[in-house]
């Protein structure tokens, strides 16, 4: 039998890419043809590991929105900024051979493109593969709407209500429309309702995340594939610069900032940050590729870096106050170090929530954020014995995941 095409798609930024770019290489060695779609500025990234990639459009501006990291508007930016290149997806997968075995492996935010696919091309296997717990629906604790835990005592037929009026004040009213309009294009149904729809799209949903992070809820969707987070680095071989080095020499292990890569909105969070660790007399280190978030000149015990492999700096620093993006928190947890999550929007509250429930760290959301508080929650964290003890413990089960299972029944899906 020939081998597999696998088409992998992707959205978003560096760290949605390299979970995705982790499996394709998994897949490719297991000798299968593997092509990722994901927005042409991640080319780069690519580039090294030989796979073949094809670019789809994508504006940065968006990263410039107001509204991109506001916890109930910014889905709205985000789905909006991702049509485009969703949009070419179906025109890719119909111009390969029709004899060609084909897979499609894809981001959430592309099943409806997946569903048009698959029409043309009668036949095709469609897996989602979900990067953090909260991209999966569910009734069931632990449940938030937005930054705001539902109590537990409320009961599922409530929590149902409430699921069905988030969508209908909040997803549908922004999704449906384009997604209508596609399918009409196609001569397909209207779809009533977007999560609804998508859940009932894959021939298997895959967490990319493991049990021990979130377990199986059981209306998540079926049948679902397990595995553990598949950490991936660009350039694994990277040691720390001397810059970075001769920093960490000098003087107490640092706290590192990061609101993420994307973030270019973060000149509030750096001045915190510079206020808290003087009111603490904290070394600290600020990752962002974005200088002119930081003020020119920069106390002394503060170094600035565009980027440092995590891999590499983690084990050296005192805590990790990050924004709550899944890969972030996984790194952090594969390091054994102490977390402050200062979520935004998207999976960023879920995500802070589970760090605080593993005992490896604590949360203050982004819209309470001032210097007071950053520094009193950094003296929660920072050279806390229960912290570290728990880090320690938790870092045992946070190995790079093992993909061969994964790779097998994706394999067994398409035969």
């Amino acid at each position: 039998m020939s081998a597999l095409h696998v088409v992998v798609v992707t959205i978003g930024s560096a760290g949605d890419l390299f979970p995705f770019t982790r499996v394709a290489l998994a897949l490719r060695d297991s000798g299968q043809r593997v092509t990722m779609l994901g927005p042409v500025q991640h080319a780069p990234f690519v580039a090294p590991t030989g796979l073949a990639f094809h670019g789809l459009p994508a504006d940065e501006a968006v990263l410039d929105h107001p509204d991109l990291w506001h916890p109930t508007r910014g889905l709205a930016v985000v789905w909006n900024a991702t049509r485009p290149a969703m949009a070419q997806v179906p025109a890719f997968v119909a111009a390969l051979p029709p004899g060609e075995r084909v897979l499609l492996l894809v981001h959430p935010l592309a099943l409806p493109e997946a569903d048009l696919c698959r029409a043309r091309r009668p036949g095709l296997k469609v897996a989602a593969a979900y990067l953090a717990p909260s991209n999966l629906p569910t009734v069931h604790d632990p449940l938030l709407l937005g930054p705001y835990p539902v109590p537990r005592w409320v009961p599922l037929g409530l929590r149902r209500r409430l699921w069905r009026r988030l969508g209908e004040a909040l997803i549908n009213p922004v999704a449906l429309p384009s997604v209508n309009a596609a399918r009409a294009d196609s001569g397909l149904a209207p779809v009533a309702d977007l999560i609804d729809f998508i859940v009932k799209v894959p021939d298997l949903s895959i967490t990319l995340f493991p049990d021990w992070f979130a377990p199986t809820q059981p209306d998540w969707p079926q049948p679902l594939a397990r595995t553990g987070f598949p950490l991936y680095d660009p350039s694994p071989e990277a040691e720390l610069s001397p810059e970075v080095a001769r920093f960490l020499e000098e003087g107490a292990r640092p706290v590192v900032f990061t609101p993420g890569t994307g973030n270019r909105q973060a000149a509030d969070y750096f001045r915190c940050a510079l206020d808290a660790c003087a009111r603490r007399g904290r070394r600290a280190i600020l990752l962002t590729p974005h200088r002119e978030q930081l003020p020119a000149q920069l106390p002394t015990p503060v170094l600035w870096q565009d980027y440092v492999p995590l891999r590499a700096l983690l084990p050296h620093v005192a805590a990790l106050v990050h924004h709550g993006g899944i890969g972030t928190t996984a790194e952090a947890l594969r390091a054994g170090t102490p977390q402050l999550v200062v979520p935004l929007a998207h999976d960023q509250f879920d995500n802070a929530a589970r760090v605080g429930r593993l005992g490896v760290g604590a949360s203050l959301r982004a819209s309470r954020l001032t210097p007071g508080r950053l520094a009193r929650r950094l003296a929660e964290v920072v050279d806390n014995k229960d912290v570290a003890d728990a880090c320690r413990r938790v870092a045992t089960h946070a190995a790079p995941a093992e993909l061969a299972p994964l790779c097998a029944r994706l394999l067994s899906l398409a035969q």
